[in-house]
């Protein structure tokens, strides 16, 4: 008997096995992209008010299992159990959103800046073929409607590969669209080895990729993704190190609250989270104040499944040690730990229970101020003007997101915000706001950070190939 690889799920709070799943072979992986190749060739020709249709009706399936959807998340990764219906309920909004504006988003482009009508031109747009959509274990659902709505409506078959810490979310949403009838083979999840999704990424019957992690693993899979034959397009929403600007005419009460909630929420494990936090000299030490005691007052650190907890644990062992040497780096290097984890109860070192942290007195040459931390770490510095503000922010090798923090009432603080736009170096820039999105405006980075689009019409876009019509209606 051939041996069959396992992967086993653990639970970041218990550190005890939560399911198990069988690794594919080879010889099943090039099934599955076979079954997508053939089911693909059949579902471009539905028309697309019946692919919304079915989307349509994938959404009210997947509303109907909020709370268990909710409570997969949580034991799985990790996020109070209170928290996770956010994450479902944001899933819902992209993804009748994302049907909303399909008909627009795939509408021929007719072409009328000439009065010559002998020759017509258009644009039409046609699905790829098959789509990879690897997802990661944070937002497994949020990040994974990003690509698989939008393909699929554009006459797409997907093949969903989860990260191997939440297997389950990405098995319901598949379980869902089954209960709907959604021809066989038109999405399918499955489960791979590391090199597994890498000879899946190069296959030459696969046509586009989309991948959400790690730097190191966007790397690996665009690699992957350009070996064998064709150029197939890769989408990478990788990682983060996002900042915050405080001006001086910033509400401190408002903009404080905002910006601890954007630190700290899903335990710092988002790659839009806010990390680097700049504030102006004027109003730095009351800014300061506020954070700490708000950090203090906001979170109970502890199981998942308790209905009092506010912080849970990050995702493993070694994520939790690595953000801790990061903490104590830092200080080491002169850092001050304003607010210790040692103030959290069930905080504790050698557990993946860490607590929220809040460090002063930092600079650009430690690590917590260059690297990704994706834990509940906020690092705040203090600043003279716009102008340094600025160079500070752009002084990262990621770009995702960056906000800045002013009076919205005033000309003047709008026109500095006006020039942050223009010169911050990050897919998206937000006055006074941090860790949204919108799925009318396109999700994408710069840097390090990634390539591609999704959400609005710009994701749609680089999940269909644009072919020019030319007609010559009169030949004389």
């Amino acid at each position: 008997m051939p041996e069959i690889n396992i992967q086993t799920t653990i639970s970041p709070y218990t550190q005890e096995a939560v399911c198990t799943r069988p690794l594919l072979s080879a010889s099943q992986l090039d099934t599955v992209i076979s079954q997508a190749v053939k089911a693909q060739k059949v579902w471009r020709k539905v028309p697309l008010e019946e692919r919304m249709a079915f989307a349509e009706r994938w959404a009210a399936e997947f509303e109907k299992n909020t709370d268990l959807l909710a409570e997969d998340i949580a034991l799985q990764m990790g996020r109070p159990v209170g928290q996770c219906k956010g994450e479902i309920n944001g899933t819902l909004y992209r993804a009748r959103h994302l049907i909303k504006i399909a008909k627009e988003a795939l509408a021929p482009i007719p072409l009328t800046d000439t009065d010559d009508e002998a020759n017509r031109r258009y644009i039409i747009k046609q699905p790829l073929g098959v789509v990879v959509s690897i997802t990661p274990w944070n937002f497994p659902h949020l990040t994974m409607v990003n690509s698989v709505i939008p393909a699929l409506l554009a006459g797409n078959t997907v093949i969903i590969k989860p990260a191997p810490q939440t297997p389950v979310p990405a098995e319901r949403v598949l379980e869902c669209f089954n209960t709907v009838d959604l021809p066989p083979n038109v999405v399918q999840v499955i489960h791979l080895s590391q090199q597994g999704t890498l000879d899946l990424c190069a296959d030459p019957r696969i046509n586009f990729v989309s991948f959400t992690g790690s730097v190191p693993g966007g790397q690996a899979v665009q690699e992957a993704a350009a070996h064998g034959r064709g150029f197939k397009g890769v989408g990478l929403e990788l990682g983060g190190k996002d900042p915050a600007y405080v001006r001086e005419d910033a509400d401190l009460a408002y903009t404080v609250a905002n910006l601890v909630d954007g630190a700290f929420f899903n335990s710092g494990q988002s790659c839009c989270s806010v990390e680097r936090i700049y504030v102006h000299s004027a109003v730095y030490d009351e800014f300061v104040k506020q954070f700490a005691d708000l950090t203090r007052k906001d979170y109970v650190v502890g199981d998942p499944m308790a209905k009092d907890t506010t912080l849970g644990p990050v995702v493993s062992l070694a994520s939790a040690k690595r953000i801790r040497k990061q903490v104590a780096d830092a200080v080491a290097a002169g850092a001050t730990l304003l607010v210790g984890e040692n103030e959290f109860v069930g905080a504790k070192e050698g557990t993946t229970l860490v607590g929220p942290q809040v460090l002063t007195n930092v600079d650009h040459g430690m690590e917590v101020m260059s690297e990704e931390t994706f834990g509940p770490v906020a690092a705040i510095m203090k600043v003279d003007s716009d102008e340094e503000a600025l160079a500070l922010m752009n002084d990262s090798r990621y770009g995702l997101t960056a906000s800045v923090w002013t009076n919205p009432d005033e000309a003047a603080s709008i026109a500095v915000f006006n020039n942050f736009v223009d010169e911050l170096e990050a897919g998206t820039v937000y006055l006074n706001r941090a860790d949204a999105l919108d799925p009318a405006v396109p999700w994408t980075g710069v840097k390090d950070t990634g390539r591609g689009y999704s959400l609005s019409v710009l994701g749609y876009a680089q999940l269909t190939q644009a072919k020019s019509v030319m007609m010559r209606t009169k030949l004389n």
